[in-house]
């Protein structure tokens, strides 16, 4: 169950930020023991439909390979959720033979590679090559916690399509982004339509 309020804690802020008028996609970890469990499944599906959100907003991120023992069940459960629109993503790669296999297989939309382990470990360099050997594979590379110039230098010898960490944004707290959200300041830069009549204080 707290793994469902969670999920349900992540619709909400992409629903949020949907109703805002921006189209931030969210990345949802899930564990692959939840991935492959049905009831799991059909509740988090439910909380999908329910959340009425455009195709493309919401991504499941993946955790780990499943092991063999799940992973028919796991490749299902994955199924039944791209069938309602749901990206997936392949979190903390490592380039492992293993994980170059499952995101291939599975066509992944997303791979997430943690800047700080190439500090002291360097990527295998086919691995990279592997994942761009289509020009027409939908899987993007994201440079992920990015917190050291030298990630950023880094994650551009990669060439990755995407990038986010501390160095780029210090970390937002949802409140702090409700606080944001509702400042004059924030209305009049974020606002979609300016305002036509605003009062003393600036609000409309």
């Amino acid at each position: 169950m707290q793994l469902l309020r969670l999920f349900m804690e992540g619709l909400d802020t992409v629903s949020y930020w949907y109703r805002s008028g921006r189209f931030i996609p969210g990345i949802l970890p899930i564990p692959t023991h939840a991935l492959a469990s049905s009831s799991y499944v059909d509740a988090m599906s439910e909380l999908i439909l329910n959340s009425r959100l455009p195709v493309g907003l919401v991504a499941i991120g993946i955790q780990s390979v499943p092991d063999s023992a799940t992973v028919d069940a796991c490749k299902e459960g994955l199924l039944r959720l791209r069938r309602l629109g749901v990206l997936l993503h392949f979190l903390n790669f490592c380039g492992s033979a293993e994980e170059l296999h499952w995101i291939t297989d599975m066509q992944l939309e997303g791979v997430h590679i943690d800047m700080s382990t190439l500090r002291e470990h360097n990527l295998a360099s086919d691995a990279l090559s592997q994942l761009r050997q289509s020009p027409y594979s939908p899987t993007q590379i994201y440079a992920a916690n990015i917190g050291l110039v030298q990630d950023l230098k880094n994650a551009s010898t990669l060439i990755a399509d995407h990038a986010y960490g501390g160095l780029m944004m210090a970390p937002v707290s949802r409140h702090q982004m409700l606080q944001i959200n509702d400042s004059r300041i924030a209305k009049a830069i974020f606002s979609l339509h300016p305002h036509q009549h605003p009062n003393q204080n600036g609000d409309k």
